[in-house]
């Protein structure tokens, strides 16, 4: 999405979005359980990359849900409801990754995952849109290979990438739900694509896969 203006397509979603927000605010019956199911596949996409283990990802999720319910009459409707629920779930998830250096617990090696490996994930989807067997291994690939990328950048810039890739949210909408200011945001996002590209260009020039996969090195970025 352009940083400049919003397409008519967004516009029209985010005030479907909106109405049905209004609608939970008013207890309307069902209308609970439909922005569930507009929001909860991309809510668990984005903690599982911030985490990294599905089940705690899973977790989050029903508790960021949670939240929102109890926090329904709060909501203004002047706020988009993505940013407004992005940003609760911003908040989750760093009190989470905080509690658990704290506590010096990581995940389980077993239960260690990126977005591609999660229910639905990713990388087989992108995969299945391909015609032959060999293209759909070749996007397969590719898909880890990005997905392995994001998941050794530091949260901060982990964060805005998705919400700037996945989400189309632009720097503005971005800086509300990190708490960060504009400026922040940009040099986030650059130095998070300076980071992605030097990790990707071994596998672009050698398809080294391995050398993405390696879970020794620390994350790029760590803290920024």
């Amino acid at each position: 999405m352009s940083q400049g203006g919003l397409s008519r397509s967004r516009i029209r979603t985010d005030q479907i979005e909106t109405e049905i927000m209004a609608a939970v605010a008013a207890d309307v019956p069902g209308a609970f359980e439909q922005l569930v199911g507009l929001y909860q596949k991309r809510v668990y996409h984005v903690m599982t990359q911030l985490v990294g283990s599905s089940q705690e990802a899973e977790d989050l999720t029903q508790e960021l849900f949670l939240k929102v319910f109890r926090a329904r009459k709060s909501y203004r409707l002047d706020a988009r409801v993505s940013t407004w629920l992005f940003a609760i779930a911003h908040n989750l998830a760093m009190n989470h990754l905080r509690s658990r250096i704290r506590s010096r617990v990581r995940p389980a090696p077993g239960q260690q995952e990126t977005a591609a490996d999660s229910s639905g994930g990713f990388a087989t989807q992108v995969a299945s849109r391909e015609g032959t067997p060999s293209a759909r291994m070749r996007k397969l690939e590719l898909a880890e290979v990005v997905q392995q990328a994001l998941g050794r950048l530091g949260e901060d810039q982990r964060m805005a990438i998705l919400l700037n890739k996945f989400e189309e949210m632009s720097y503005a909408e971005i800086a509300q739900v990190m708490g960060r200011s504009e400026s922040a945001v940009k040099s986030l996002l650059t130095r998070a694509r300076e980071n992605l590209k030097t990790q990707l260009e071994s596998y672009a020039r050698f398809g080294d896969l391995d050398a993405i996969r390696n879970p020794e090195s620390e994350p790029t970025g760590a803290g920024d």
